[in-house]
This record gives C-alpha cells, structure tokens and sequence, in this order.
C-alpha cells in the first residue's frame, strides 16, 4: 500500500459512496471516504478468517455483552494495519489533515465503562491472537446519554451519534430473528408451547475488528430492534398516525437507550427485555450457524464457547434450555447439559445491588415460559445437591437472582482479578463454591497495548520502540527490557519529555474546552470512572479541599502545584453520585477563582467522559487515582492503563491494585487505606465514621465547611445530606480512609518534588506494566474457560 493508492481509493469512495466532488465535500464526508478506503482493507482478513474459521470447524468464542464501549474505529484500524503513516501522507497530499478527520469521527455509544470498555479490548485482542469469535450486542441508537453541566448539576441529554452514517457496519437484514415477550404458555402434545403475545425482529449489524497487523478478523454483532407488526395502512389512512407507527416505536425503543433508568417498573420491565432480546438473538443465530455445518445439537459445547459477561445475559442458560428442548426436541436434561457445556460466566462485581434480581412477577410476566424454565433448573439443582442449604437457591424470597441462575448453568465462573476471585469464593458464592470446587477461576483483566499505548500515546510509543525495537505490540511481556535503562538519567529525561508532550496537549485542549490555563510541569492528578460511591469520587474531593485549606493557610510554603482531574458519569437515577458531582463542579468553581490558589491547584472536570477523553487524559496523567474501598472493585482496568502510561497509582488494596502493587513493587505504589478484611471489621463498629472525623482535624474543617455553604453560598444547606452521610452512614468508608489518603498524598509532592525519583517510578510503572495485556487475559480465557485455540 502506497500513499498514491489510498489516495485514489479515498477519491473513488468520495465520489461514488459520498457522492460528492473535492471541491464541494465537507470534513466529514472525506472521514466517510478514508473510513471505506480503510475498511476495504479489513474486508478481505476478515473473510478469509471467517472461510478459514469454517473450513476447520475451529471452535468459536460467543461473547454476550450488553456494552462494547469501542470508542473510535479509525485511528485504531490505522494502526493495527500499518497504514497510520500512509494514511497522514495521503490526505495531506489532498490537502487534508488526518488528525482532523480522526477527531471529527464520534465516540460508538455502545458502553457506559469499564465493562463495556474491557468487552471491547477482548474482541481486539481475541483477533489479535487469532482466537475465533463472535461478540453480541445491541446497536444502541442513543448509547447511554451524553453528559453536561448546568450550575455544576449533571444534565443528561440524547446521545446522536448515530445521526450520521456508520461507516464500518455492514447491515444484515438475512440474518433476522424473531425475540417474543409475555403471552402464555400452552401443552401441546405433552409439550409446553410459548405464544408470545409481544414479538419483536432483531436484525443484525456486523463490524469487523481487525487485529495487530490485519492478520485476523473477528466480527462484532449488534442487534437493531425493529417491529414485526406490518405499518398499518388502515389505522393511518384513518388519521391515527401515531397508532399506525405504534409497533415500530415500541420496538425501536428496545434498542435505543443503554440501561434504561430502572427506578420505575417500566424501566425495570424494558431492561428485562432488552437483556432477553439480546440474549435470544445471539444464540438463535449461534444454533444457527451449528446446524450449517453439524446435525447433532449435542455437539454443541465442542464447537462453541458462550461468555456471559456479567448477569445481564445470564437468561441465556433457561433461553438455550428452550431453544434446545421447545424448538429442537431434546429432552429438558440434555438440554441443560449441553447449555452448561457451553456457558461460561465472568462475575464483575462484590456489590449485592448490581446482582440482578427480578421478582418473579415481573419475569414472569415478560418471560413466563422461561420462569417455568427456572423453576425445574432449581429443583434440578437441589435433587442433585440434597445438601444444599435450604435458603440457597435462583428462587428466592418472590426473585429470581440471577447471580445465581449464571452460576448454577455455567461450567466455569470466573472472577478479574486474583483479590476479587477469593472474594467471589468467600463471600459471594460460598456455598455454591463447597458444592462445585474448581468452578471458580480467576482471570485477571487486561487492556489492548494497541490502543491504550502505541495509539493513545505515540510519544511513549516511539520511545520504547527506539529503545527496544519493534514488536512489543503483540508481546507486552518485553517491556521489561526498558528496566537497564530507567537507571540512565538520559532515558528518564525522554521518558519525562514524552509525558510533558502529552500534558502539553492535554492543557491545550483543556484551555480550549474551558478557558481554564493550566501549568504542564504541575502534577495532573487523575481519577477517571463511572461515579460511585465506592469509587469514592467523594474521598477526592474533601482530600482536595483540605489540600486548598492547608495552602490558603500557608501560601508560601513551597507548594507543589497539582491539577485534579475528574471525569464519569452517574446513572441518571442514582442521586448520590450526581450529589458528588455537583459538590465537585462547585468547589471547582471556588478553587479555580481564588488568586491566594489557583497558581497551585485547580480542578477540572470535562463533561461526557468517553473512550476519546480517556485517550487525551491516561497519557497526560501523572497519578493514578484508584482509591476503592477495598473489596468493593472487582478489578478496574483504568488503573492498568495509567500505569501502562508511566502514571504512579495512588490506591487501595483493591481489585487489580493488589496486582498491579506486585508487579510495580511497594516503592513505586502509594499505598494507603484498609484492607477488605479490615473494612469489615471496622464497619462492625456503629461509631466508626464519628470516631475518625473526630481524630483528623483536616477532614473536619473540610466537613464543616462543606456544611456551612462555602462552596454553595447561595444554598448553604445544599450538601447537608451529603454531609450526613458522612458522619452517620458511611458504608464506604470514606471518613475512614482520609487520613491516610492525606498523608499519602503529601509523600507524593515529595516524590515529585524530586525528579529522578518520580521519573524511576513512573518509568518502571510502564516496564512492568506487560502482565496487564488482555492478550494474556485471552490466552487465559482461551486454556482454562473456553478449550479452544489460535488459527494463527
């Protein structure tokens, strides 16, 4: 491939898929024509992946995912073919700047976080590998929301960013599927038969994901909701226009928000549907495909893998059951057992909350052949486990839990990193763990270094490929030969002049988005996450009043000056978390305005965080907040990120930071905080939140003036419940914590404060950083959970 052939192709596209000519076409239409040029050159591994993939009846990996946060797919496809370089020559032989045409080409919609961004680092690297496979989701319309500030208040609006044409889908209107809801359940010759009384046709867009160096191709399946209820000429001729186009809208919105709110029954009704309708779609096309090419269904777990990523589609093992045993024949338990030969299921989360549970009144009513389903896969359990504890089940208390429901209809239940699986085994699934031993498995989370280092940071990338030469892309392992050179002053001069590169940038878009100037050669202090009390957002926030405090205190008392970063959103019902927002949006406003401080700290937080925000901040970033409380995050994958990045973690022993502090070593990691044994042990005293207030003068002047309006003068009883949560209901146990968040936080102006320390520490962050490769979470995936192995 040649610049002088790119630029013909993106001159073909422009004229016969644009339909435009150079003089009269927009920035975006030449996006659209370099985006079909590139992909053109994805088509062809793609295909030939897919023949090789069914001329050796090489088992497949099904990935069921309600998110794929894939962000753009441009710059990536770039990247991973080699054309990156020919690319930027082309388009400015016409005149035309690459960058622009990458920034002007919007974030997918398909995700809300670190779920949804790990499913997409999966796929990438599954094709990297060469690991056959197909992921399943939904082709949100609106995505989730997109986020701004109004008086520092989250406002959600309607994501667009399928206003515009989706260059790298391919539509496949004969691969439709028919996905009922409600209606009743009959015997028909000793059978049971489901008529649905709502049915709805799921059509199927396809995306190819290229791997490193285009070697193989994956597709991703997203599944567009449409009616299947003819438009009803009638009822419009009639002047019912809204009636006429009724089963079309009720069936489009199965596919246009991401996670309705649930805090009512219809969200909670329309949620249950969309994880069915997904769910139903991916393994009636997965049957499907078996059946081209094997007649016996009882095959099955030889030639496909199912991964049920999280709860959401934990309904596929009671759907396969009735797709085997309703549709096909087969009796219930063979039935069951092949769907457990098949099914694999990754727990994200130690939160009680965010295992789904139904009542059975409302699965019931959407699914009622599939409550009955449930029903016998409980008994089933319980006659083959008479041991079971009697309050032990899928069925419980008017719910189906469906944590439950995924582990019992799973082979293998794995945890995302080491600390969370134990935890899985201690005390989320106990007793089903002594009944099925070796069940649970860990598989710690990993990241795509395409992505999230050779693309989102070409500074660092360029550096390690001068240093190490070539190929670490697809081998993070060899970052460890970076470490010789992190005790040469000259390479820890490049290293810091690469993340001065990247802070440069990023103060200039800041500047741009905001107005706000903000110093390169201060700290740029990050935390980066959905917003959740867990996450403690909260904790940052009151740290960094105090901080402000103790300057206004002192100014002059050398100071090193740091700019904290905010970004995520909050589901739209959770109350609390947008309560932090707005405290944080407000003291932002005070810090920011005050000339006693603003030279030495300010606060920041861009609106609608996304996949392109996270690239402009984790290459920026100098510290790593990943501040949990411990035995709360399963693993986080920001955090491998900003290390991969050369950024220093601040943080818990939580998740992947147990990790993460083994890999780094205790002198490159600032540690503080309670252990998850001993947040249980403090959270058994009644009187532990007043207890710490009382002992850290900081956090009790933070609290107070919190209380008193400073950040809120027009409204001063505005945090007071935020206030009071603190003092009497800290189940996180932020008040806990700030003390030894405080202090660590002051080591870290010490360590910065002197350059050859804090330039080792983040060197060596990077060079032990290639554990943390979603390749070798794959290869993980691949040996112990799915059986299966690379085409390559």
């Amino acid at each position: 491939m040649t610049p002088n052939l790119l630029q013909a192709d993106v001159l073909r596209h422009l004229t016969f898929t644009q339909g435009k000519d150079a003089p009269h076409a927009s920035l975006q239409d030449w996006r659209l024509a370099l985006s079909h040029a590139i992909r053109d050159r994805i088509v062809v591994p793609w295909f030939a992946a897919t023949r090789r993939t069914w001329a050796d009846d090489r088992k497949r990996v099904c990935y069921l995912s309600m998110e794929y946060l894939i962000g753009r797919v441009l710059e990536d496809a770039m990247i991973n073919l080699g054309l990156y370089d020919i690319a930027a020559e082309a388009m400015a032989g016409l005149g035309l700047d690459l960058r622009a045409l990458i920034d002007d080409e919007p974030d997918a919609a398909l995700g809300n976080g670190g779920l949804g961004r790990l499913a997409a680092c999966f796929m990438e690297s599954m094709a990297t590998i060469g690991c056959p496979a197909y992921g399943y989701g939904i082709r949100y319309e609106n995505g989730l929301f997109r986020q701004h500030f109004e008086h520092g208040r989250q406002v959600e609006t309607a994501e667009d960013w399928l206003a515009h044409v989706d260059p790298w889908e391919f539509t496949r209107p004969e691969s439709a599927y028919t996905v009922g809801f409600k209606g009743r359940v009959e015997i028909r010759d000793g059978r049971e038969v489901w008529f649905p009384e709502e049915t709805v046709t799921a059509e199927a867009h396809d995306t190819p994901v290229i791997g490193w160096q285009g070697r193989w191709a994956n597709t991703l399946r997203l599944w567009a909701a449409k009616g299947t209820a003819d438009f009803d000429l009638a009822r419009f001729n009639r002047g019912d226009y809204t009636a006429a186009a009724e089963p079309e809208t009720l069936a489009r919105t199965l596919s246009r928000v991401l996670y309705p709110d649930d805090t009512t029954h219809q969200g909670k009704e329309l949620r249950l549907k969309q994880e069915f309708f997904m769910t139903s779609a991916a393994l009636q096309d997965i049957l499907r495909r078996h059946l081209a090419n094997h007649r016996d269904l009882g095959t099955l777990p030889a030639h496909v893998a199912i991964q049920m990523n999280d709860t959401h589609p934990a309904i596929a093992g009671p759907e396969l059951i009735r797709l085997l045993s309703d549709v096909h024949g087969l009796p219930f338990d063979t039935a069951l057992e092949i769907a457990r030969g098949c099914l694999g299921f990754t727990n994200h989360t130690l939160l009680p909350e965010a295992l789904e549970k139904w009542t059975t009144s409302t699965f019931g009513t959407i699914l009622p052949r599939h409550l009955q389903i449930v029903e016998r896969i409980d008994g089933w359990h319980r006659r083959n486990w008479p041991d079971r504890p009697h309050y032990l089940g899928i069925l419980k208390h008017g719910e189906v839990r469906m944590g439950e429901l995924a582990f019992i209809m799973s082979h293998k239940v794995n945890g995302v990193s080491a600390l969370h699986s134990q935890l899985v085994k201690t005390t989320l699934f106990p007793e089903l763990d002594a009944m099925h031993p070796g069940r649970i498995v860990n598989q710690t989370n990993g990241v795509t270094p395409r992505r999230w280092l050779r693309m989102a940071n070409r500074p660092l990338a360029g550096l390690i490929t001068r240093t190490i030469g070539e190929g670490w892309e697809a081998d993070l392992g060899r970052l460890r030969e970076l470490e010789p050179h992190v005790e040469d002053a000259g390479f820890r001069a490049d290293f810091a002049a690469a993340k001065h590169e990247n802070k440069v940038a990023l103060a200039n878009w800041i500047g741009r988005e905001t107005g706000l100037a903000l110093d390169p050669q201060a700290i740029f202090d990050v935390q980066i996450k959905r917003i959740h009390e867990y996450k403690r957002q909260l904790l940052n926030i009151l740290q960094t009043v105090a901080h402000w405090h103790a300057i206004r205190a002192n100014p002059e008392a050398g100071w090193i000056p740091r700019v904290k970063i905010f970004g995520g959103k909050a589901a739209p019902g959770y109350e609390v978390a947008k309560e932090i927002i707005r405290l944080i949006n407000d003291v932002a406003e005070v810090l920011n305005a005050d000339p006693v401080t603003n030279g030495l700290l300010r606060v920041i937080y861009p609106p609608n965080y996304n996949v392109t925000m996270a690239e402009r901040l984790i290459p920026a970033a100098d510290l790593s907040e990943q501040i949990s409380t411990a035995g709360k995050e399963a693993s986080g994958t920001g955090n491998m990120k900003f290390m991969m990045n050369g950024a220093v973690t601040i943080g818990t022993l939580d998740g992947a930071n147990v990790e993460i502090l083994h890999e780094v070593g205790a002198g490159n990691f600032f540690l503080f905080g309670l252990t998850a044994e001993e947040v249980v042990h403090r959270r058994a005293d009644p009187e532990h939140a007043r207890k710490a207030i009382q002992a850290s003068q900081p956090l009790l002047d933070v609290l107070q003036m919190i209380a008193e309006g400073r950040f809120s003068p027009g409204e001063p009883e505005r945090y007071h419940g935020l206030v009071h949560r603190v003092w009497h209901h800290d189940y996180f146990l932020v008040a806990s914590d700030f003390a030894a968040y405080h202090a660590m936080q002051a080591e870290v102006d010490r360590a910065y404060a002197d350059p050859a320390r804090w330039w080792k520490m983040a060197a060596l962050n990077t060079a032990r950083s290639g554990f943390f490769s979603s390749d070798r979470t794959i290869r993980g995936y691949m040996d112990e959970i799915w059986q299966t192995t690379s085409a390559l």
